[in-house]
């Protein structure tokens, strides 16, 4: 059971899905929170966890570093994918073998299910089939992670759970055109698209200024910074988004992920995710998510009509679509006592006025 002063590490702290999961156990009164930025602390240096895990002594950890992106980066990089985020994995679950961590929560990602998976998918369809092409080396990252877990728990009688959220947004996330996620990308496309129809040269370049594009700020001039947004199929007269948009998307809202995330770490211990006397025991991750769904298509005219943008939007098929579909079953979650309440529409619009509020 973990007290309210309980000394609690959040790796990640400052990212999309570590920084939700924070603001929630503050709000619940959990006060002796530690974090440290990557300049503080380089995840992928052994010998520097070990002496933060040696200086801090915490009793629960939670696991949210990683390093992330959308499907080009995932593509380009995939030394980068696969190699940094077992690094961080084994040097911070390592770590808190050697120092006894009461409990730790591991946040992996939906992408660790076969490409072809039944739809919904659940936790015990993990491999099963083979993963996207695209995004395989995240995705064997995140799988060894939850096996690391799981592998500890059964050989010296740990307490790691391992959480699979869905596809999240919500406030801090990275809106970058090239290596973020499919919804702030295209919230910031369809945004930038906006303000070159209407011709907002002001709020344009108040979002370039706030997030450069290839280096090119809105101090630059007008055709210089046009030049760079086409590149990333933003122009004056239409935005061009990857794929078909035929593919099919479930989103879950950062800060109701952290909720869940912040309620297995308070109510849920590893027996209460797997059948006592199994021969074999596995797949005692837990999904997180919605069991809800949306084309790419349909999410780019919600995000059009909160944005209010009335020029064209087209799609490149040229460019890979990534999955099909990536629908998730939550029923385990529910059956552990916990369910969303955000849906996609009214998420789109509170991300949309967090972004507008931070340019």
């Amino acid at each position: 059971m973990m007290e309210k002063d309980s000394k609690i590490y959040v790796a990640g702290h400052r990212g999309l899905v570590g920084s939700a999961i924070w603001k929630n156990l503050e709000g619940k009164g959990y006060r002796n929170l530690v974090g440290a930025t990557h300049a503080e602390l380089d995840l992928l240096d052994g010998a520097a966890v070990k002496a933060f895990f040696d200086r801090e002594r915490p009793e629960y950890v939670v696991l949210a570093a990683a390093h992330v992106g959308g499907i080009m980066a995932n593509n380009r990089y995939r030394a980068d994918f696969i190699y940094q985020n077992l690094q961080i994995q084994q040097n911070v679950i390592g770590e808190s073998f050697r120092h006894g961590v009461k409990k730790l929560l591991f946040l992996g990602s939906t992408c660790i299910y076969p490409r072809e998976a039944p739809q919904p998918m659940r936790e015990d369809c993990l491999l099963t089939s083979p993963l996207e092409y695209t995004n395989e080396p995240y995705a064997i990252a995140k799988i060894a992670g939850l096996k690391m877990c799981e592998s500890f728990n059964l050989q010296y009688g740990t307490n790691y759970i391992a959480v699979m959220p869905t596809n999240l947004y919500g406030p801090n996330d990275n809106f970058h055109l090239e290596n973020s996620h499919v919804m702030p990308a295209m919230i910031r496309k369809i945004f930038l698209g906006k303000c070159l129809v209407e011709g907002a040269e002001d709020l344009l370049r108040a979002d370039m200024n706030a997030r450069p594009v290839e280096g090119v700020d809105g101090k630059r001039p007008l055709a210089e910074m046009e030049g760079v947004l086409a590149k990333f199929g933003v122009y004056r007269d239409r935005v061009v988004l990857w794929g078909t948009g035929s593919p099919k998307r479930e989103f879950l809202w950062s800060e109701e992920m952290a909720d869940a995330s912040v309620f297995v770490l308070e109510h849920v211990d590893f027996k209460d995710t797997c059948r006592a006397g199994d021969k074999e025991i596995r797949n005692c991750h837990i999904n997180i998510g919605t069991g809800e769904e949306i084309s790419i298509k349909d999410l780019a005219g919600l995000i059009a009509s909160a944005v209010g943008y009335g020029g064209e939007i087209r799609f490149d098929s040229s460019k890979p679509d990534g999955t099909p579909r990536k629908l998730t079953d939550p029923s385990k979650l529910h059956a552990l006592g916990w369910r969303h309440k955000i849906g996609v529409e009214e998420g789109v619009g509170r991300l949309f006025a967090w972004y507008k509020a931070n340019l």
